[in-house]
C-alpha cells in the first residue's frame, strides 16, 4: 500500500494468487469449496469473495467456524479481517465480531457449537454463507444453513467454504467425484469444474448438465431447481505468499507424523489411521547405554480393575522417558499389570523407588471427583517425589502424533529389555488394538517433556 502526499489518494491492489485461489474466486458454482491442503491461502480466499459486493448497501454475508474461539484464534478469521477490511474503509463491531463498510453492509462472524446453534438462524436471509473448515460442520448444520441461503439485495444466494482433507467427514462423500477414490487425492482434471445435483429427501442425484435432472419435480408438479457445485484443490506451493514469508512452513509440515502429513501436506481424503502408521520399531534404535546428561519424566496411563476370568481389562502403564539436551529421546523402561486399585497403588509407588527421585511423575486425572480424589492419593503416597498430574487433552491419536513424528524422523532410542517386545507391538498396533494404554503412558510421558511449564513447576513446587 503506497502511502498518499497533498492531492494523492492511497491506495491498495487487492487481488487472487494466480492459480487455485484466482480459479475458486471466478468460480460461477452455487457451491464452491476450496482447499484440501494446509497452506494453500484458503482463509485468504474466504475473506475476499465477499468484498465483490461490499458497495451494495443490502449485502450481508456470515463466516462461520464452528467455535468462537476458533473464529478468535491468532491467525485464524478474525485476526487476519482485520488486516484486510480495513483497506476497504470498514470498520469492526469486535463485541459482536462484525464489520461494516461504508456503504452500510455487514460481514458477521458466528460460531456453529451444536447442531442445535442452526436454530437461532431461523427466518435469515443470508446471501453468501461462507464456512471455514467445513468438514467441522455436521451436515445436518450445512444442509441446514442453505435453507437460509436466500436474498432480497440482488445478490443471487450463494456459499463458499474450505476444508482440509478428513476421510470420515461427510464433506469426503459430497466431493468424491473430484477426488480420486483409488487415491485419495484430487484429480487435477476435474478441478474447478461444475456439477449438479437435487436432494430428494437425504439422497443427492448428481448430475453433469443441469437439464439432465429435468424430470425431477415438486410435489406440484414444477421442476426442483438443481444447484451447481465444484471444489478446488490447493496446496502450499500454490501458496507462494506464504511459501515466501515463512519458508519454515514446509518443514513443519513435513515433520507432522504420516496420517497428518499425507492429509495437511499431501491433500490425501482416503487416509485414516492405521496399525503401522503412527509408529514402527524400525524406526528406533536400540541401545545398550543411555547419556548421562538426560532429563526423565515416568508417565501414566492408569487402570484400576484386575484381569479376571471372562473380562479383558484396560492396563496400568508407566513409561520412563529421557530427553537430551540436542532433542533425542530414550525409552528407558516400560511396565504394565493389570490389578486392583490397591494394587495400582503400590505399582506406582515401588516404581517410583526405583526410579528415584531424579524421575518427575506425570499422572492422568480423570475428570469428575473420583478422578481428583485418585490423584490426591497418589499425589500424597509419592511424598519426596516430583509429581504433576493433568487432565488429557485432546484424542488419542493427537496426543500420541508428536512422539509418533519423532520417532519416524529417528530421534527416538529404546534401551534393551525384556519389556520392549511388548511395547513394540503394543504400539504398532495403535491406535488399531483393543487397547491402547502404552500408548497413552508413552504419549503422556513424550508431552510432560515438552510442557514448557513442566520444569518451572516441578524444580519451584516439587511434590503437588
Amino acid at each position: 500500500m503506497a502511502g498518499a502526499s497533498a492531492g494523492q489518494v492511497a491506495q491498495t491492489i487487492i487481488r487472487p494468487q494466480a492459480g487455485p485461489q484466482t480459479t475458486f474466486l471466478a468460480s460461477p458454482a452455487d457451491i464452491a469449496i476450496y482447499g484440501g491442503s494446509a497452506g494453500g491461502g484458503k482463509t485468504w480466499a474466504l475473506l475476499m469473495e465477499p468484498l465483490r459486493h461490499v458497495a451494495n448497501p443490502q449485502f450481508g454475508a456470515v463466516f462461520f467456524r464452528r467455535t468462537t474461539v476458533q473464529v478468535r484464534n491468532e491467525g485464524g478469521l478474525w485476526d487476519e479481517s482485520e488486516k484486510l477490511y480495513p483497506l476497504m474503509g470498514a470498520q469492526p463491531k469486535e463485541h459482536n465480531l462484525q464489520w461494516k463498510f461504508p456503504s452500510g453492509s455487514a460481514l458477521s462472524f458466528a460460531h456453529l457449537e451444536h447442531d442445535k446453534t442452526v436454530r437461532n438462524w431461523q427466518g435469515s436471509q443470508i446471501p453468501l454463507l461462507c464456512f471455514d473448515e467445513l468438514t467441522h460442520f455436521s451436515a445436518k448444520q450445512f444442509w441446514y444453513m442453505v435453507s437460509r441461503n436466500r436474498s432480497m439485495s440482488g445478490v443471487r444466494g450463494y456459499i463458499r467454504a474450505t476444508c482440509n482433507p478428513d476421510a470420515d467427514s461427510w464433506v469426503a462423500g459430497f466431493i468424491s467425484w473430484w477426488i480420486n477414490q483409488d487415491t485419495g487425492f484430487a484429480i487435477p482434471e476435474r478441478a474447478g469444474i461444475l456439477r449438479w445435483f437435487v436432494r430428494i429427501g437425504d439422497a443427492i442425484i448428481w448430475a453433469d448438465q443441469p437439464q439432465d435432472l429435468a424430470d425431477y419435480r415438486q410435489p406440484d408438479g414444477t421442476p426442483i431447481p438443481p444447484k451447481s457445485v465444484t471444489f478446488i484443490p490447493a496446496k502450499l506451493t500454490d501458496n507462494a505468499a506464504l511459501m515466501a514469508a515463512d519458508p519454515g512452513y514446509m518443514a513443519n509440515l513435513m515433520a507432522l507424523p504420516t496420517v497428518e502429513r499425507e492429509r495437511l501436506l499431501g491433500g490425501n481424503w482416503k487416509i485414516r489411521p492405521a496399525a503401522g502408521l503412527y509408529f514402527q520399531r524400525a524406526w528406533c534404535q536400540v541401545v545398550d547405554a543411555l547419556p548421562t546428561d538426560i532429563t526423565w519424566i515416568r508417565g501414566w496411563d492408569l487402570a484400576g480393575t484386575p484381569k479376571i476370568e471372562g473380562n479383558d481389562p484396560d492396563w496400568t502403564c508407566g513409561t520412563k522417558m529421557g530427553k537430551t539436551r540436542d532433542g533425542r529421546y530414550f525409552i528407558a523402561d516400560h511396565r504394565r499389570d493389570r490389578t486392583s486399585p490397591a494394587g495400582v497403588e503400590r505399582m506406582i509407588k515401588n516404581t517410583a523407588d526405583a526410579d528415584g527421585t531424579n524421575v518427575r511423575i506425570s499422572l492422568p486425572q480423570d475428570p469428575g471427583q473420583a478422578g481428583k480424589s485418585q490423584v490426591a492419593t497418589l499425589t500424597k503416597l509419592l511424598a519426596g517425589y516430583n509429581v504433576r498430574s493433568s487432565p488429557e487433552s485432546g484424542d488419542k491419536i493427537t496426543r500420541f502424533g508428536g512422539f509418533s513424528a519423532q520417532a519416524e524422523a529417528g530421534n527416538v532410542f529404546v534401551l534393551r529389555g525384556n519389556w520392549n517386545e511388548t511395547w513394540f507391538t503394543e504400539l504398532e498396533s495403535f491406535p488399531e488394538a483393543e487397547h491402547d494404554d502404552d500408548a497413552d503412558s508413552t504419549s503422556r510421558a513424550f508431552n510432560a517433556l515438552l510442557d514448557g511449564s513442566t520444569a518451572a513447576l516441578f524444580g519451584t513446587y516439587g511434590n503437588r
